[in-house]
């Protein structure tokens, strides 16, 4: 348990300014409520099935809310597979193409090294995903070296395929008798998505979408050339009529720059002078630093935050909901720059018309998905409150022992998970694994606001054996908030997706899955 004293050094370096220092909950506006104070929004929250569990303290956060301030794919595509599966909506082939994806990656992680056993990792309680060696915070291996070809398929002898955990995660031996393995790979790989991307083409460019079919397709992500058109489409700003679609881009832009000249100039009258300095104030704070900074990208996210918060007065604007601009204006952004680097977008060659254009479509994008999670940012953000609660009591059933261990350590989940769920995880990924992620929010029903619960879920036991090894609130609260997924790939978030599909279909709904799951959890 930990003592007093640990608690007051937590809040002294809470308030520091020194970095890896614990940061506060991001995005508060309204302070997080006392659930005693406030039971009846709690009583009311959609819950996960339950089953009998021990009784625990009610947690309050009065300290936390004193310290709150405005601070702030190989072969066959995996993800493929799972989007099959859902065709049929049985939980059986669901699940079963689950732990195909899942035991595909284990499989690819196990088979280097044979001279040097790896060391057994603890049981996994939800799935069984490769634990990566000590230093090498990767999930599975590159995308290179998951393709690379046994050195049985190339050659006659038997030459054993080794990595040195000294070289960084992108490095393979050379096989000896082979071509350059990373050659092969990226050949595969080049055959592989253009053929994803013939897919997509062939599918948009019929007189009228097949939205359905675009959803399946895109779940396991989706082509850089094409993503901000199926985006566009998947949110629901364009039509899936071809033909309908230019005038609804003219209307829509139009009437966004309507709102601009009708509204913008009251920014700084005193009914909204607030609203606009916390707007202003935050957007530097945003990442890529790179790219936000940049005067018309400040500027262009300005105006779209300040007219959203004016056209909904029902939330007006919090911190956080600042995030959810960056990842639509960077995909639509992308399609008129050759940068490869999406932190390090260059805004200055694209025509003003064009940008007028992308900060339109911005707006709207962005609108649509705020209509679905508008309940996180009204006052005392109930929406994330229940759904920090529902992530608590989900991870209880998933895997008991690192439950127990956060909460003898009395860590509560609303001082990590409350940034998950305002942020939609954009803190915790780097943007190019934030724009994998919403190629697959934006094709699952309430991705945003229901799939995501089972990402944040998966998201936490993929820290399993880093959580255990902390003993101590402060150090377990410090690593929560600075997860080390720097070197993340869309491998990563592939495997993260996986286990997430898994989850929902086994729990989900479902109130008899809960004893199901529970009988073929290990115990500990």
């Amino acid at each position: 348990m930990a003592s007093d004293g640990a608690r007051k050094q937590f809040w002294k370096r809470s308030n520091s300014k020194v970095p890896g220092s614990i940061q506060h909950v991001y995005g508060a506006q309204h302070p997080p409520f006392d659930p005693l104070l406030h039971s009846t929004l709690l009583k009311s929250t959609p819950k996960v099935p339950t089953t009998p569990v021990k009784a625990k303290r009610v947690s309050t956060f009065q300290e936390f809310e004193s310290n709150t301030s405005d601070a702030w794919d190989a072969g066959e595509d995996d993800d493929e597979l799972l989007a099959m599966a859902t065709e049929s909506l049985n939980s059986e082939v669901v699940m079963e193409t689950a732990h195909r994806v899942l035991r595909n990656h284990s499989q690819r992680q196990s088979q280097p090294s044979q001279k040097t056993p790896e060391p057994e990792p603890e049981p996994q309680p939800i799935a069984e995903p490769p634990v990566a060696p000590s230093g090498d915070l990767r999930l599975v291996k590159s995308v290179s070296e998951s393709h690379t070809p046994c050195p049985s398929e190339s050659t006659g002898d038997t030459v054993p395929l080794q990595r040195s955990q000294s070289l960084p995660h992108s490095a393979t031996v050379t096989l000896s008798g082979t071509s350059d393995p990373h050659a092969l790979a990226d050949s595969a790989l080049s055959k592989r998505e253009t053929s994803r991307l013939d897919k997509f083409k062939q599918l948009l460019a019929g007189p009228n979408t097949d939205l359905e079919e675009l959803r399946k397709l895109s779940w396991s992500g989706i082509p850089k050339p094409v993503r901000p058109m199926t985006w566009k489409l998947l949110s629901g700003y364009l039509p899936a009529n071809v033909d309908r679609r230019p005038a609804t881009l003219q209307r829509k832009q139009k009437e966004y720059f309507a709102f601009i000249e009708h509204y913008y100039s009251s920014r700084n009258d005193e009914v909204h002078q607030d609203t606009y300095r916390q707007i202003h104030i935050d957007i530097p704070r945003m990442s890529p630093e790179a790219l936000i900074l940049q005067p018309k990208v400040t500027e262009i996210f300005e105006r779209i935050l300040f007219i959203w918060a004016i056209r909904h007065p029902a939330s007006g604007y919090v911190q956080g909901i600042n995030d959810l601009v960056t990842p639509f204006f960077v995909v639509f952004i992308c399609e008129y720059t050759d940068q490869e680097d999406v932190d390090k977008v260059d805004v200055s060659s694209v025509p003003a018309e064009v940008l007028r254009n992308i900060e339109a479509d911005t707006y709207w994008c962005m609108s649509k998905l705020l209509d679905g999670i508008q309940d996180n940012y009204t006052f005392a953000q109930p929406g994330i409150q229940m759904k920090v609660k529902m992530l608590e009591e989900l991870v209880s059933r998933i895997d008991e022992r690192v439950h127990r261990h956060l909460d003898g350590n009395e860590v509560r989940y609303l001082q990590f998970a409350f940034r998950w769920m305002n942020n939609l995880l954009m803190r915790e990924l780097p943007l190019r694994c934030t724009i994998r992620l919403w190629d697959t929010y934006q094709s699952e029903p309430e991705g945003f606001s229901h799939f995501h619960l089972y990402v944040c879920a998966a998201f936490l036991v993929r820290w399993r054996r880093e959580i255990l090894e902390e003993r101590d609130f402060q150090e377990l609260l410090l690593f929560l908030q600075n997860l080390p997924t720097a070197r993340w790939d869309d491998q990563d978030v592939s495997l993260l997706l996986a286990e997430a599909y898994r989850l929902k279909f086994a729990f989900a709904d479902a109130p008899n899955h809960y004893k199901k799951s529970s009988a073929t959890l290990p115990r500990h």
